[in-house]
């Protein structure tokens, strides 16, 4: 397979986007990529958005976003894999270079979900929940991952207020990055004390609604150096899956799909978890950052909450974690988050991230699931 290389980024900051459509959002970020790539042309275009079907009865992304990008006549489709769309795009798009089918393709993620009430978009966002056995029941996202929350507690013996440091970390850094949804800082107090969402979880332990949109400019070697001074690698990508519903899990305190996912990634990239200096992961709650952290091999089984409250993880750390505010605070428009992490990574590695900076990292790591760590992608980036 042929290398391939991020040769731009453009991002969107997250939040309430009532001035714009879904391609008009979607425009926004492929033109601040393009415009980082020194204005390329992409051959062919991968949309990964989760829920335009179901909140604004709108299919056939690929062509719909083309057009308004101005890019009517490229190749161009949807990938679809619940709040994992944007990095299974991500591989997609990989795919179509490194296999030599195109030279350069253009990724973007995007969602739109704060036209609807809250209630309406959690009951779209439940569809990647199984529909049989789990949401005939009326069960949702935060009820669901309230039960992994609730079991990591007890099984490891993890305090409220220690889980409520990720938040408050995440906080502090989307503080600092102007793309962020959530740019205010918390505490503790402010956590354990934040309304009741399914217990144990809390508001302050939720990512928030938003809307966002995140592309990315893929190209291969051969003209990746015309496009940018400062390439960077996509040097492994893997993919995984676990059970949709949760009463088939052998383990609900593991996540073989973010596991095995990363595992292939790391092997092709040729590197092992110590290698990683920065990393974006999955933290849609409080819970699903930690055990992120433990399924990537970043630290042993049921001691992520320990360590990250005793202050690891942090800037100029190895790895440093979800210096843009993760999903907690830059946002969570569920179909671009993925993007959003490459995108995060990438500048890191070039060293033009706008908020809190990694030093001076070589290798990066973007992971992201849909479901409870239901199907993931785990995307190694090199400098």
């Amino acid at each position: 397979m042929r290398r391939v290389f991020v040769v731009g980024v453009g991002m969107t900051r997250v939040g309430r986007r009532f001035d714009k459509g879904l391609g008009e959002l979607a425009a926004e970020a492929i033109f601040r990529a393009i415009d980082d790539a020194r204005g390329a042309r992409p051959e062919a275009l991968v949309v990964g958005n989760m829920m335009a079907s179901s909140l604004f009865n709108q299919d056939n992304l690929g062509a719909l976003v083309a057009d308004y990008a101005g890019l009517r006549g490229v190749a161009a489709y949807h990938v679809e894999a619940a709040c994992g769309s944007g990095g299974h795009a991500v591989v997609a798009g990989y795919s179509l270079v490194a296999s030599g089918l195109y030279d350069v393709v253009l990724v973007v993620g995007v969602e739109k979900m704060c036209d609807y009430p809250t209630s309406v978009v959690t009951a779209a966002l439940a569809q990647a929940a199984d529909a049989e056995h789990e949401l005939v029941y009326g069960i949702s996202f935060p009820s669901l991952n309230a039960l992994v929350m609730r079991l990591y507690m007890k099984t490891f013996g993890a305090s409220r207020e220690a889980l409520a440091q990720w938040p408050v970390r995440m906080h502090e850094y989307g503080s600092r990055n102007p793309y962020a949804q959530l740019r205010f800082r918390i505490s503790v107090d402010d956590v354990v004390r934040s309304p009741v969402i399914a217990d144990p979880i809390r508001l302050l332990d939720s990512s928030p609604i938003g809307d966002g949109a995140a592309a990315l400019v893929l190209a291969s070697e051969d003209v990746a150096r015309k496009l940018s001074d400062t390439p960077v690698e996509v040097a492994g990508v893997g993919m995984a899956t676990d059970s949709v519903d949760l009463s088939s899990r052998m383990d609900l305190l593991d996540a073989p799909s973010v596991r095995l996912a990363a595992e292939k990634a790391y092997r092709m990239a040729r590197v092992s978890p110590r290698d990683i200096d920065v990393a974006e992961v999955h933290d849609a709650f409080t819970v699903t950052g930690l055990l992120c952290l433990e399924a990537l091999g970043f630290v042993e089984r049921g001691k992520a909450w320990k360590e990250f409250a005793d202050g690891r993880f942090g800037p100029g750390d190895k790895p440093s974690v979800n210096l843009s505010g993760g999903l907690k605070a830059r946002g969570h428009p569920v179909g671009a988050t993925g993007v959003y992490q490459v995108a995060e990574i990438a500048m890191q590695l070039r060293g033009d991230f706008p908020g809190v900076k990694a030093g001076s990292p070589s290798i990066g790591l973007a992971a992201n699931f849909g479901g409870v760590a239901t199907q993931t992608s785990v995307v190694v980036l090199r400098r």
